[in-house]
Protein backbone atom coordinates (compact mmCIF):
# COMPACT_ATOMS: atom_id res chain seq x y z
CA UNK A 1 0.00 0.00 0.00
CA UNK A 2 0.94 3.31 -1.44
CA UNK A 3 0.97 6.38 0.66
CA UNK A 4 -1.84 7.77 -1.37
CA UNK A 5 -3.85 4.99 -0.42
CA UNK A 6 -3.15 5.61 3.25
CA UNK A 7 -4.03 9.30 3.21
CA UNK A 8 -7.26 8.41 1.40
CA UNK A 9 -8.29 5.68 3.65
CA UNK A 10 -7.76 8.13 6.79
CA UNK A 11 -9.63 10.73 5.19
CA UNK A 12 -12.30 8.45 4.37
CA UNK A 13 -12.42 7.41 8.03
CA UNK A 14 -12.15 10.63 10.11
CA UNK A 15 -15.11 12.11 8.26
CA UNK A 16 -17.78 9.93 10.03
CA UNK A 17 -16.26 11.13 13.26
CA UNK A 18 -17.31 14.72 12.39
CA UNK A 19 -20.47 14.12 11.41
CA UNK A 20 -20.91 12.48 15.04
CA UNK A 21 -20.26 15.82 17.10
CA UNK A 22 -22.67 17.89 15.28
CA UNK A 23 -26.17 16.26 17.38
CA UNK A 24 -24.04 16.82 20.50
CA UNK A 25 -23.47 20.31 19.76
CA UNK A 26 -26.86 20.68 18.99
CA UNK A 27 -27.95 19.77 22.08
CA UNK A 28 -25.70 21.85 24.71
CA UNK A 29 -27.25 25.28 22.32
CA UNK A 30 -30.61 23.71 23.11
CA UNK A 31 -29.73 23.43 26.94
CA UNK A 32 -27.84 26.93 27.31
CA UNK A 33 -31.48 28.40 25.66
CA UNK A 34 -33.54 26.95 28.22
CA UNK A 35 -31.35 27.79 31.04
CA UNK A 36 -31.70 31.40 29.84
CA UNK A 37 -35.28 31.42 29.17
CA UNK A 38 -36.06 30.06 32.79
CA UNK A 39 -33.66 32.31 34.66
CA UNK A 40 -35.36 35.25 32.66
CA UNK A 41 -38.71 33.83 33.45
CA UNK A 42 -37.70 33.46 37.12
CA UNK A 43 -36.47 37.24 37.32
CA UNK A 44 -39.92 38.32 36.03
CA UNK A 45 -41.69 36.97 37.85
CA UNK A 46 -39.68 38.16 41.09
CA UNK A 47 -39.68 41.87 39.85
CA UNK A 48 -43.42 41.68 39.10
CA UNK A 49 -44.08 40.15 42.68
CA UNK A 50 -41.73 42.89 44.32
CA UNK A 51 -43.83 45.70 42.23
CA UNK A 52 -47.41 44.67 43.54
CA UNK A 53 -45.61 44.31 47.28
CA UNK A 54 -44.74 48.26 46.50
CA UNK A 55 -48.08 49.32 44.77
CA UNK A 56 -49.80 47.61 47.87
CA UNK A 57 -47.35 48.65 51.27
CA UNK A 58 -48.67 51.81 53.16
CA UNK A 59 -46.84 55.30 51.50
CA UNK A 60 -44.37 57.17 54.11
CA UNK A 61 -46.39 60.14 55.83
CA UNK A 62 -45.89 63.21 54.27
CA UNK A 63 -44.31 65.86 56.75
CA UNK A 64 -46.85 68.19 58.40
CA UNK A 65 -46.71 71.78 57.45
CA UNK A 66 -46.48 74.38 60.16
CA UNK A 67 -49.62 76.14 60.60
CA UNK A 68 -49.53 79.96 59.51
CA UNK A 69 -50.55 82.43 61.97
CA UNK A 70 -52.73 84.74 61.06
CA UNK A 71 -54.74 87.43 62.42
CA UNK A 72 -58.67 87.83 61.91
CA UNK A 73 -61.21 90.71 61.09
CA UNK A 74 -65.32 90.93 60.75
CA UNK A 75 -66.97 92.29 57.66
CA UNK A 76 -68.76 95.22 58.87
CA UNK A 77 -71.30 97.44 57.45
CA UNK A 78 -70.41 101.07 57.29
CA UNK A 79 -71.69 104.78 55.97
CA UNK A 80 -69.10 105.80 53.41
CA UNK A 81 -69.85 108.86 50.86
CA UNK A 82 -70.46 108.25 47.66
CA UNK A 83 -67.46 109.93 45.84
CA UNK A 84 -66.42 111.95 42.49
CA UNK A 85 -62.71 110.97 41.34
CA UNK A 86 -60.99 114.21 39.60
CA UNK A 87 -57.33 115.27 38.94
CA UNK A 88 -55.66 119.09 39.48
CA UNK A 89 -53.17 120.97 40.59
CA UNK A 90 -52.58 122.54 44.24
CA UNK A 91 -51.66 126.01 44.07
CA UNK A 92 -51.24 128.88 46.53
CA UNK A 93 -54.74 130.32 47.34
CA UNK A 94 -53.21 134.03 46.87
CA UNK A 95 -49.35 134.70 45.82
CA UNK A 96 -48.49 138.16 46.81
CA UNK A 97 -46.10 140.03 44.75
CA UNK A 98 -43.70 142.48 47.50
CA UNK A 99 -41.87 145.34 45.47
CA UNK A 100 -39.79 148.32 46.16
CA UNK A 101 -41.25 151.74 46.51
CA UNK A 102 -38.23 153.43 46.04
CA UNK A 103 -35.88 154.24 43.59
CA UNK A 104 -32.07 154.37 43.11
CA UNK A 105 -31.04 152.69 46.66
CA UNK A 106 -29.01 150.13 47.83
CA UNK A 107 -30.14 146.65 49.40
CA UNK A 108 -28.55 146.51 52.89
CA UNK A 109 -30.25 144.13 55.23
CA UNK A 110 -32.21 140.51 53.81
CA UNK A 111 -33.91 139.29 56.59
CA UNK A 112 -36.14 136.78 55.50
CA UNK A 113 -35.80 133.76 52.49
CA UNK A 114 -37.39 131.18 51.13
CA UNK A 115 -39.77 129.07 53.27
CA UNK A 116 -39.65 131.47 56.04
CA UNK A 117 -42.99 132.41 57.63
CA UNK A 118 -43.91 135.62 58.55
CA UNK A 119 -46.16 137.66 60.15
CA UNK A 120 -48.34 141.35 58.80
CA UNK A 121 -45.81 144.22 58.88
CA UNK A 122 -42.42 142.03 59.71
CA UNK A 123 -39.34 143.74 58.26
CA UNK A 124 -38.22 141.90 55.10
CA UNK A 125 -35.23 143.65 53.87
CA UNK A 126 -34.15 147.58 54.48
CA UNK A 127 -32.65 149.58 51.91
CA UNK A 128 -29.24 152.02 52.47
CA UNK A 129 -31.40 154.85 53.49
CA UNK A 130 -28.18 157.70 54.67
CA UNK A 131 -29.33 159.79 51.87
CA UNK A 132 -33.05 159.76 52.74
CA UNK A 133 -32.10 160.83 56.03
CA UNK A 134 -29.78 163.77 54.66
CA UNK A 135 -32.53 165.03 52.10
CA UNK A 136 -34.86 164.83 55.19
CA UNK A 137 -32.79 167.18 56.98
CA UNK A 138 -32.52 169.76 54.80
CA UNK A 139 -36.47 170.09 53.93
CA UNK A 140 -36.44 170.11 57.37
CA UNK A 141 -34.49 173.15 57.53
CA UNK A 142 -36.60 174.51 54.48
CA UNK A 143 -39.90 174.27 56.43
CA UNK A 144 -38.44 176.13 59.52
CA UNK A 145 -36.95 178.63 57.20
CA UNK A 146 -40.46 178.98 55.36
CA UNK A 147 -42.00 179.41 58.18
CA UNK A 148 -40.14 182.15 59.92
CA UNK A 149 -40.85 184.37 56.49
CA UNK A 150 -44.37 183.20 56.71
CA UNK A 151 -44.46 184.75 60.19
CA UNK A 152 -42.22 187.76 59.05
CA UNK A 153 -44.71 188.17 56.22
CA UNK A 154 -48.12 188.02 58.10
CA UNK A 155 -46.60 190.29 60.75
CA UNK A 156 -46.22 193.07 57.90
CA UNK A 157 -49.59 192.09 56.32
CA UNK A 158 -51.18 192.87 59.93
CA UNK A 159 -49.38 196.31 59.98
CA UNK A 160 -50.43 197.25 56.95
CA UNK A 161 -53.64 196.58 57.20
CA UNK A 162 -53.70 198.70 60.76
CA UNK A 163 -52.38 201.67 58.71
CA UNK A 164 -55.26 201.07 56.13
CA UNK A 165 -57.84 204.49 56.12
CA UNK A 166 -55.17 206.39 57.75
CA UNK A 167 -53.78 207.93 55.07
CA UNK A 168 -50.06 206.17 55.18
CA UNK A 169 -49.65 203.64 53.17
CA UNK A 170 -51.52 203.50 49.66
CA UNK A 171 -54.50 200.41 48.91
CA UNK A 172 -51.64 198.88 46.67
CA UNK A 173 -49.04 198.87 49.31
CA UNK A 174 -51.55 196.62 51.47
CA UNK A 175 -52.09 194.58 48.92
CA UNK A 176 -48.65 193.85 48.28
CA UNK A 177 -48.25 192.74 52.37
CA UNK A 178 -51.33 190.79 51.66
CA UNK A 179 -49.87 189.02 48.78
CA UNK A 180 -46.98 188.22 50.35
CA UNK A 181 -48.16 186.90 53.73
CA UNK A 182 -50.11 184.41 51.45
CA UNK A 183 -47.19 183.71 49.21
CA UNK A 184 -45.08 182.90 52.16
CA UNK A 185 -47.79 180.30 53.67
CA UNK A 186 -47.75 178.48 50.53
CA UNK A 187 -44.15 178.34 50.68
CA UNK A 188 -44.44 177.09 53.83
CA UNK A 189 -46.87 174.10 53.16
CA UNK A 190 -44.89 173.00 49.73
CA UNK A 191 -41.53 172.82 51.81
CA UNK A 192 -43.96 170.87 54.10
CA UNK A 193 -44.81 168.55 51.44
CA UNK A 194 -41.75 167.69 50.17
CA UNK A 195 -40.46 166.90 53.72
CA UNK A 196 -43.52 164.47 53.84
CA UNK A 197 -42.76 163.21 50.53
CA UNK A 198 -39.44 161.95 51.73
CA UNK A 199 -40.41 160.50 54.67
CA UNK A 200 -42.65 158.38 52.77
CA UNK A 201 -39.57 157.14 51.19
CA UNK A 202 -37.88 156.51 54.64
CA UNK A 203 -40.66 154.39 55.59
CA UNK A 204 -40.25 152.66 52.12
CA UNK A 205 -36.95 152.22 52.79
CA UNK A 206 -38.15 149.33 55.08
CA UNK A 207 -39.76 146.87 53.11
CA UNK A 208 -42.61 145.36 55.32
CA UNK A 209 -44.86 141.96 55.00
CA UNK A 210 -48.40 142.71 53.96
CA UNK A 211 -50.29 139.62 55.58
CA UNK A 212 -49.10 136.49 57.59
CA UNK A 213 -47.74 133.95 54.99
CA UNK A 214 -44.62 131.81 53.76
CA UNK A 215 -42.40 133.45 51.39
CA UNK A 216 -42.12 131.35 48.45
CA UNK A 217 -39.61 133.55 46.88
CA UNK A 218 -36.82 136.08 46.91
CA UNK A 219 -35.38 138.08 43.91
CA UNK A 220 -33.69 140.31 46.24
CA UNK A 221 -30.09 140.45 46.47
CA UNK A 222 -28.17 142.37 49.36
CA UNK A 223 -25.99 144.90 47.62
CA UNK A 224 -28.06 145.34 44.81
CA UNK A 225 -29.86 149.02 43.83
CA UNK A 226 -33.10 148.59 42.99
CA UNK A 227 -35.77 150.51 40.53
CA UNK A 228 -39.05 151.20 42.15
CA UNK A 229 -41.86 148.59 41.24
CA UNK A 230 -38.95 145.82 40.96
CA UNK A 231 -40.08 142.15 42.68
CA UNK A 232 -38.53 141.67 45.84
CA UNK A 233 -40.00 138.90 47.58
CA UNK A 234 -43.34 136.39 46.58
CA UNK A 235 -45.45 136.06 49.37
CA UNK A 236 -48.14 132.37 50.21
CA UNK A 237 -50.97 134.85 51.59
CA UNK A 238 -51.68 132.98 55.28
CA UNK A 239 -49.66 130.10 53.89
CA UNK A 240 -53.33 128.85 52.45
CA UNK A 241 -53.14 126.30 49.49
CA UNK A 242 -55.72 125.26 47.14
CA UNK A 243 -56.74 122.19 44.80
CA UNK A 244 -58.10 123.09 41.60
CA UNK A 245 -59.78 120.26 40.15
CA UNK A 246 -60.78 119.73 36.96
CA UNK A 247 -64.20 118.28 36.16
CA UNK A 248 -66.46 117.24 33.04
CA UNK A 249 -69.29 119.59 32.64
CA UNK A 250 -71.67 116.75 34.00
CA UNK A 251 -69.33 116.15 37.31
CA UNK A 252 -69.28 119.83 37.69
CA UNK A 253 -73.08 119.86 37.46
CA UNK A 254 -73.18 117.19 40.87
CA UNK A 255 -70.75 119.28 42.54
CA UNK A 256 -71.77 122.17 45.09
CA UNK A 257 -69.90 124.79 48.03
CA UNK A 258 -68.93 123.25 51.03
CA UNK A 259 -68.60 119.56 49.91
CA UNK A 260 -65.42 117.83 51.32
CA UNK A 261 -62.25 116.34 48.93
CA UNK A 262 -59.85 113.82 50.17
CA UNK A 263 -56.92 114.37 47.69
CA UNK A 264 -53.91 111.77 47.36
CA UNK A 265 -50.85 113.20 47.24
CA UNK A 266 -47.61 112.21 44.86
CA UNK A 267 -45.45 111.65 48.22
CA UNK A 268 -48.26 108.59 49.50
CA UNK A 269 -49.73 111.19 51.75
CA UNK A 270 -53.37 112.45 51.99
CA UNK A 271 -54.64 116.25 52.18
CA UNK A 272 -58.37 117.13 53.34
CA UNK A 273 -60.22 120.04 51.55
CA UNK A 274 -63.22 121.27 51.12
CA UNK A 275 -64.64 123.15 48.16
CA UNK A 276 -64.89 127.30 48.69
CA UNK A 277 -65.50 128.07 44.70
CA UNK A 278 -66.91 126.71 41.69
CA UNK A 279 -65.78 128.48 38.37
CA UNK A 280 -68.89 129.65 36.18
CA UNK A 281 -67.56 128.71 32.75
CA UNK A 282 -65.59 125.89 31.46
CA UNK A 283 -62.63 126.19 29.31
CA UNK A 284 -62.79 126.72 25.97
CA UNK A 285 -60.41 123.89 24.73
CA UNK A 286 -60.10 121.59 27.51
CA UNK A 287 -64.29 121.96 27.83
CA UNK A 288 -63.42 121.47 31.85
CA UNK A 289 -64.52 123.29 34.77
CA UNK A 290 -62.30 123.91 37.84
CA UNK A 291 -63.31 123.76 41.49
CA UNK A 292 -61.62 125.36 44.22
CA UNK A 293 -60.70 123.64 47.55
CA UNK A 294 -59.59 125.15 50.58
CA UNK A 295 -56.56 122.34 51.54
CA UNK A 296 -56.48 122.28 55.88
CA UNK A 297 -53.17 123.01 57.20
CA UNK A 298 -50.89 120.17 58.67
CA UNK A 299 -50.38 118.23 55.34
CA UNK A 300 -47.27 117.77 53.50
CA UNK A 301 -49.23 119.31 50.18
CA UNK A 302 -47.25 121.76 47.94
CA UNK A 303 -47.93 124.38 45.53
CA UNK A 304 -46.98 123.09 42.44
CA UNK A 305 -48.42 119.42 43.11
CA UNK A 306 -50.69 117.67 40.73
CA UNK A 307 -53.07 115.58 42.94
CA UNK A 308 -55.91 113.46 42.38
CA UNK A 309 -59.22 113.80 44.92
CA UNK A 310 -62.22 112.32 45.43
CA UNK A 311 -65.21 114.72 46.31
CA UNK A 312 -67.76 113.05 48.72
CA UNK A 313 -71.33 113.44 47.36
CA UNK A 314 -74.13 111.43 49.41
CA UNK A 315 -73.56 108.78 52.02
CA UNK A 316 -74.43 105.01 51.52
CA UNK A 317 -74.08 101.60 53.32
CA UNK A 318 -71.09 99.73 52.54
CA UNK A 319 -69.94 96.02 53.64
CA UNK A 320 -65.97 96.60 54.51
CA UNK A 321 -63.31 94.73 55.38
CA UNK A 322 -59.78 95.83 55.94
CA UNK A 323 -57.74 96.20 52.37
CA UNK A 324 -54.94 93.40 53.38
CA UNK A 325 -57.36 90.57 53.33
CA UNK A 326 -58.16 91.35 49.29
CA UNK A 327 -55.59 89.34 47.16
CA UNK A 328 -55.46 89.44 43.38
CA UNK A 329 -54.93 86.40 42.06
CA UNK A 330 -55.39 85.81 38.03
CA UNK A 331 -56.98 89.09 37.87
CA UNK A 332 -59.68 88.04 40.54
CA UNK A 333 -60.54 89.49 43.99
CA UNK A 334 -60.67 86.68 46.83
CA UNK A 335 -60.87 86.80 50.75
CA UNK A 336 -59.91 83.84 52.74
CA UNK A 337 -62.71 82.90 55.33
CA UNK A 338 -61.64 81.46 58.46
CA UNK A 339 -64.13 78.47 59.70
CA UNK A 340 -64.64 77.23 62.84
CA UNK A 341 -63.92 78.91 65.62
CA UNK A 342 -60.86 77.35 67.19
CA UNK A 343 -57.77 78.77 67.60
CA UNK A 344 -56.38 76.31 64.80
CA UNK A 345 -59.14 76.72 61.67
CA UNK A 346 -59.28 75.94 57.89
CA UNK A 347 -59.61 79.07 55.56
CA UNK A 348 -61.88 78.68 52.35
CA UNK A 349 -60.52 81.30 48.99
CA UNK A 350 -64.12 83.55 48.45
CA UNK A 351 -63.76 85.34 44.97
CA UNK A 352 -65.58 88.64 45.76
CA UNK A 353 -65.70 92.17 43.83
CA UNK A 354 -64.76 95.24 45.53
CA UNK A 355 -66.01 98.57 45.21
CA UNK A 356 -64.77 101.89 47.07
CA UNK A 357 -61.52 102.24 48.56
CA UNK A 358 -60.79 104.68 51.90
CA UNK A 359 -57.41 104.50 54.14
CA UNK A 360 -56.86 101.11 54.65
CA UNK A 361 -60.78 99.94 54.08
CA UNK A 362 -62.18 98.78 51.16
CA UNK A 363 -65.95 97.80 50.21
CA UNK A 364 -66.95 94.53 49.26
CA UNK A 365 -69.54 94.94 46.83
CA UNK A 366 -70.82 90.74 46.17
CA UNK A 367 -69.98 87.23 47.72
CA UNK A 368 -69.56 87.75 51.44
CA UNK A 369 -72.00 88.93 54.62
CA UNK A 370 -72.19 91.69 57.51
CA UNK A 371 -70.20 89.20 60.46
CA UNK A 372 -68.25 87.02 57.95
CA UNK A 373 -64.32 86.17 59.53
CA UNK A 374 -61.79 87.08 57.34
CA UNK A 375 -57.88 86.77 57.77
CA UNK A 376 -56.94 89.91 57.83
CA UNK A 377 -52.77 89.48 57.83
CA UNK A 378 -51.26 86.99 56.04
CA UNK A 379 -54.16 86.46 53.12
CA UNK A 380 -51.31 86.65 50.73
CA UNK A 381 -49.75 83.71 51.55
CA UNK A 382 -52.59 81.19 51.65
CA UNK A 383 -54.18 78.70 49.97
CA UNK A 384 -57.97 77.49 49.61
CA UNK A 385 -58.04 74.70 52.56
CA UNK A 386 -54.89 75.65 53.92
CA UNK A 387 -54.87 75.22 57.96
CA UNK A 388 -54.05 78.62 60.03
CA UNK A 389 -53.68 79.30 63.79
CA UNK A 390 -55.52 82.59 64.56
CA UNK A 391 -53.69 85.01 66.91
CA UNK A 392 -55.04 86.36 69.95
CA UNK A 393 -55.85 90.31 69.81
CA UNK A 394 -52.59 91.17 72.19
CA UNK A 395 -50.36 89.65 69.64
CA UNK A 396 -51.41 90.86 66.61
CA UNK A 397 -49.08 93.94 66.52
CA UNK A 398 -46.07 91.94 66.63
CA UNK A 399 -47.45 89.55 63.67
CA UNK A 400 -47.44 92.30 61.48
CA UNK A 401 -44.39 90.30 59.39
CA UNK A 402 -46.33 87.00 59.49
CA UNK A 403 -43.81 84.61 60.87
CA UNK A 404 -44.43 80.77 60.47
CA UNK A 405 -45.80 79.46 64.22
CA UNK A 406 -43.30 76.56 64.74
CA UNK A 407 -45.47 75.49 67.55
Amino acid sequence: MNSNEYDNTELVTLQPAKHALRPALRSGRRLVWVVATSTIAVLSIAFAVWGLRERHSPLPAAPTASALTVTEALARTTEWPTTLDATGAIAPWQEAVVGSQTSGLRIAELHVGVGDVVRRGQLLARFDAAMLRADEAQLLAGVAQAESLAAQADANRERALQLKGSGGISEQEILQYVTQAATARAQVDSARAQLNSKRLQLRHADVIAPDDGEISARSATLGAVASSGQELFRLVRQSRLEWRGELTAGQIAAVTLGQSVSLALPDGGTAQARIRQIAPLLDERSRLGVVYADIAPGSTARGGMYASGQIALTTSNALVVPASSVVIRDGRSFVFRLIGSEATRKVRAQAVTTGRRRGTEIEILQNLAQGDHVVAQGAGLLNDGDTVRVASPSVTAPLAALTLNKG
